[in-house]
């Protein structure tokens, strides 16, 4: 099949010493059933062995980036936009699972759907060995993922997939540090047009809640709040935003700090049915097979976009 039913698609995966995960999140990429990929895995100086794992897949679609500078996630991402030679542009975090079938329905549904800019997907959270979690809160319109967008745009940022002319346009603030997705989010969804799939598309890692990184990635989104609002004058705006996250981030100490977790942090974490779990399962134990890279789909195996 030619180029231009099955466009390419460039995926950006910046990794920072995750020696420990980044095989499964490689092998989920190998095992896409739209195989007209190209994985741009751009190391941020790690000090593991992240690099060797990665340069160790014998794919000539991967293409590994490591300088040994720590960059921070803004810079990499910007990297791997620079560099991405797709039509398509797609995020994944080093130690998340991207499901089989990923790639090829959100690729369908970005040719099916020309005005949609950014597309995201559902997420299932796991923990440690693969434990279901539950899953993230979703949201499939432009409408109800913005709703409140100074609280937060519901889509993923691990599930992203965008036109490459939209990454290009609207790049990283090198200031927006974690929340980096977050404020990109909020500087574009005035002037641009999000969605997402209801199927789950990617397993998200949550070993462990950590405090620190919870109350720093709402200073972020405080910081990028006010960085909008402030040129418009819209201060009770701001204001909202600052209580909004200062009380969510109280929640949070409450229910790490008692070790509630997710019996209060529900949101984070959704009970699933059970077909969900078993499907998990699936694609969570097909990663952890070593000889992995052998499974092959061919371009012509893709299925019908």
């Amino acid at each position: 099949m030619t180029a231009s039913i099955h466009p390419l698609i460039s995926i950006g995966l910046p990794v920072l010493n995750c020696e420990r995960t980044v095989k499964t999140a490689i092998r989920s990429i190998l095992q896409q059933t739209y195989s007209n990929w190209e994985l741009l895995l751009i190391d941020d100086g790690s000090t593991d062995t992240t690099v060797e794992i990665a340069r160790s897949f014998k794919d000539a679609r991967i293409r590994v980036i490591a300088d040994g500078v720590h960059k921070g996630l803004p810079a990499l991402l910007n990297e791997a936009i620079s560099l991405s030679t797709g039509e398509f542009f797609a995020r994944m975090d080093g130690d998340d699972v991207s499901y089989p079938e990923r790639l090829e329905l959100q690729v369908r549904y970005l040719r099916e759907h020309p005005e949609i800019d950014l597309l995201g997907g559902g997420m299932l959270v796991f923990g440690a060995g693969g434990q279901v979690l539950g899953a993230r809160e979703s949201r499939i319109t432009h409408e109800d993922i913005c709703r409140r967008p100074w609280a937060g745009c519901y889509l993923a940022h691990p599930t992203w997939i965008g036109r490459i002319g939209w990454f290009r346009k609207h790049l990283y603030h090198s200031d927006a540090g974690r929340c980096c997705d977050h404020d990109l989010l909020l500087r574009t969804y005035e002037s641009s047009c999000f969605a997402a799939l209801p199927e789950i598309v990617l397993g998200y890692r949550e070993e462990k809640l950590s405090l620190g990184k919870i109350l720093a990635d709402r200073r972020s989104i405080m910081r990028s709040v006010v960085r909008k609002a402030s040129p418009k004058r819209q201060y009770a705006v701001a204001a909202a935003a600052i209580i909004e996250q200062a009380l969510k981030g109280l929640t949070d100490c409450v229910a790490i700090g008692t070790g509630l977790r997710y019996r209060i942090l529900r949101r984070r974490a959704l009970p699933v049915e059970e077909a969900t779990k078993r499907r998990w399962m699936e694609v969570w134990e097909e990663v952890q097979i070593e000889h992995q890279a052998a499974r092959k789909f061919s371009v012509a195996g893709s299925g019908q976009l």
